[in-house]
């Protein structure tokens, strides 16, 4: 099974820390990779919304604007909030050679922070 999945939240989407599930705003499953057409719609709408964009070949998008940010009482600092946009398969990351379309816009020269509190394992 195939998912669409649109996030929102402090992590890029390739991260996959142990609570990521968490920022999911909306899922879209599919039974077939061709049948998942829906990411590239999406993308195109996300990104026309965001000034930076950064990109893996392996169909994980995160999307953001100076300045949308949240306070973390934990960090003591403001840190940066992503759109994130993934196609996955069994919300696991996907390897498919892409086409370049996917990614034209990777303005990512902006620097990204992200909370380091203790527990925050990665998933694998």
């Amino acid at each position: 099974m195939y998912q669409v999945i649109t996030m929102y939240g402090d992590n890029e989407p390739w991260w996959f820390f142990e609570d990521w599930q968490n920022d999911i705003q909306e899922e879209t499953s599919f039974l077939s990779l061709d049948d998942a057409k829906l990411f590239q719609k999406k993308w195109d709408l996300i990104c026309n919304n965001y000034t930076y964009i950064n990109s893996k070949t392996n169909f994980l998008s995160a999307f953001w604007n100076d300045g949308e940010e949240r306070w973390c009482e934990e960090c003591d600092d403001d840190l940066q909030q992503y759109k994130g946009l993934a196609l996955l398969k069994n919300y696991q990351p996907i390897t498919v050679e892409s086409e370049r379309k996917f990614y034209e816009a990777t303005n990512s020269s902006g620097k990204a922070k992200r909370c380091k509190r203790p527990g925050q394992s990665i998933r694998s």
